[in-house]
């Protein structure tokens, strides 16, 4: 038995697209039932559940007789306005049999980017939980734009998952579990267990699934499961018909060891769920200040600015040769910059007043990601 899963208290699922529906779209009434009935399995009383669900494009496709999941942004939208009300239903009349209520949260890239969208989103959850209500979030397909998608909802469950503190993120596919290479090809076998990125040496990594419905793939899975561990977050990969045995701690699928230790939320959110909106370039000495010694950057350290950004906007700190190695919340706007490069703040507060003897980012606003 693996004790990391059945010692969790508040539990992310994610299931995905091609475990719901078939292949032509539409949903798969059998399939649902079946994941509603692991996630109201006994296992599970007293524990907190979070429901992460791909299907809403994938559950529009029959109704409105498109052969496949279309490609243009306009109609996947539109398969998603149709299929999100389907997916709902059938999730309410599941868990309903089950003597259980469920609540519709869709997000956007905003609300888990944006810090007060984000602590919203948060207090939202935990008040849904606390109510006894099973939360099934989605990505808000309808609203979405190409430029501010999360990609995947596997990348959306491990945010949510660090959102609400979760104590365990169990992804659901049409695979058991991560393997050395296609599973459908002799002399591969499956590995039970990720400790290290070592782990991973040699092992190739899939793309989408062949069922087609679907927008990830085992590189997005095992992508998911390192953000969650960087949340201290343990992670378990199986297909949906494993759903019961997976919650129950038998050691199926992959599982994916957390971090001893918790990220600080805010640098985990700074981290993983923001877009950069511009790049500062950093000398030699500021990228040593930034990264070993972790001071705040200051104006004199920088030497050029991209983008277009305000203050209080995220922004890459980005080393000579464009590489990023730092992420932080800045303090001016970008067309403030470039008059205050290469002086120090004392030379900045005489001449242009003491609001202008601060940081460019502060310290404590900032995460290193030379890890990457």
């Amino acid at each position: 038995m693996r004790q990391t899963v059945t010692s969790a208290r508040r539990i992310v699922v994610k299931v995905g697209s091609s475990s719901l529906t078939t292949a032509s779209g539409g949903l798969d009434a059998a399939r649902l039932d079946a994941l509603v009935e692991a996630l109201t399995a006994g296992e599970l009383v007293g524990k907190q559940v979070i429901l992460v669900s791909s299907g809403a494009i994938a559950a529009g496709l029959a109704p409105l007789s498109l052969p496949r999941r279309p490609r243009d942004l306009a109609t996947q939208q539109a398969a998603a306005s149709v299929g999100q009300g389907l997916l709902m239903h059938a999730y309410t009349a599941a868990f309903a049999a089950h003597g259980r209520t469920v609540g519709q949260v869709l997000l956007t890239v905003d609300d888990v980017t944006r810090r007060s969208h984000y602590r919203n989103a948060r207090r939202t959850l935990q008040r849904l939980l606390d109510l006894g209500v099973i939360p099934i979030v989605n990505e808000n397909d309808t609203v979405a734009t190409s430029e501010i998608r999360f990609g995947d909802n596997d990348r959306l469950a491990a945010l949510v998952a660090a959102l609400v503190e979760a104590d365990l993120l169990i992804l659901l596919s049409d695979v058991d579990g991560l393997y050395t290479g296609d599973p459908s090809l002799p002399g591969t076998s499956r590995i039970d267990l990720v400790t290290s990125e070592a782990d991973l040496d040699g092992v190739a990594i899939g793309s989408a699934g062949k069922a087609g419905v679907g927008t990830g793939g085992m590189v997005t899975k095992v992508q998911a499961a390192r953000i969650a561990n960087g949340a201290g977050i343990p992670v378990v990969l199986t297909s949906a018909p494993q759903a019961v045995a997976a919650l129950s701690g038998d050691e199926v699928g992959t599982l994916f060891s957390a971090q001893l230790v918790r990220a600080s939320a805010r640098l985990f959110w700074l981290a993983h769920a923001t877009e950069a909106r511009g790049r500062l370039f950093l000398d030699p000495g500021a990228v040593a200040a930034v990264v070993e010694r972790r001071k705040s950057l200051l104006p004199a350290g920088i030497t050029g600015v991209d983008g277009a950004f305000s203050a209080g906007d995220p922004v890459d700190l980005v080393d000579e040769a464009g590489k990023p190695v730092a992420r932080g919340l800045v303090n001016y706007d970008a067309l403030e910059l470039p008059g205050l490069l290469g002086r120090s703040t004392g030379e900045l507060a005489a001449s242009l007043g003491p609001a202008y003897e601060r940081e460019v980012v502060h310290r404590d606003d900032l995460v290193v990601l030379n890890s990457r």
